[in-house]
């Protein structure tokens, strides 16, 4: 399943007081005016996609010190390569499945359609991130991302820290379990009304009740994503 986030980013950083220097934009489908006209206030440096509508680039032409670059979708190695000392580590692959009947609503509360599609965009975009790994968003939109710190609720934190009050009625995706109830505390008092993560912690009837005491829908993937 591909996803568009070109425009998550565009309006996460255009409110964002922090500019995003060196800023990289890759887009998995032909670059619309539409989006152009959307990048063109941030600061980006270079924008890659596979093609660009002619408007997009005249958009693209009146900004300076940009780099348009043309490049083919990405094939799907098979394969993922890590160094270590005297040799590589070669692994499969962490892929995101679209088929949802592996997945469990364990809350009370069901989500709702627009929830769902949440949902599923979250858990693509947290297979993507450094473990450990949340991500927060709403409408499609990833509004804040807490990667690689050492315990899930500072990712978490971080995350909600990015989001600035735009995740109210949104989704969390968690790449691993909740070792703890402390992590599903914070983005819930954030506002955030949909949760998915793997599920597999001793203490999942912990998360579970405090997904029902909050109202919140929580699914459990039965699949983590946990990425180094």
């Amino acid at each position: 399943m591909a996803h568009d986030i070109t425009t998550a980013y565009v309006q996460a950083n255009a409110c964002d007081p922090v500019s995003a220097f060196g800023g990289i934009v890759a887009v998995n489908r032909p670059v619309t005016v539409a989006m152009a006209e959307a990048l063109a206030p941030v600061f980006t440096e270079v924008v890659v996609a596979p093609g660009y509508e002619p408007g997009a680039l005249e958009v693209f032409a009146k900004k300076g010190n940009l780099r348009v670059l043309t490049a083919r979708q990405p094939f799907g190695s098979p394969f993922d390569m890590r160094s270590i000392d005297g040799g590589l580590l070669v692994q499969q692959v962490d892929t995101v499945s679209p088929d949802r009947s592996g997945w469990q609503v364990v809350s009370t509360t069901e989500p709702t359609p627009e929830q769902w599609a949440d949902l599923e965009f979250a858990w693509h975009v947290c297979a993507a991130v450094s473990s450990n790994a949340i991500v927060v968003a709403k409408d499609r939109q990833a509004f804040g991302i807490g990667a690689g710190q050492q315990n899930r609720v500072d990712s978490a934190r971080i995350a909600i820290t990015r989001a600035d009050g735009r995740v109210a009625g949104g989704v969390c995706a968690s790449d691993a379990f909740f070792p703890f109830r402390d992590t599903l505390d914070v983005v819930a008092a954030a506002g955030v009304a949909a949760i998915i993560q793997p599920g597999g912690s001793v203490r999942d009837e912990e998360s579970i009740a405090a997904a029902d005491e909050y109202g919140i829908a929580m699914v459990f993937t039965g699949e983590r994503h946990f990425r180094h």
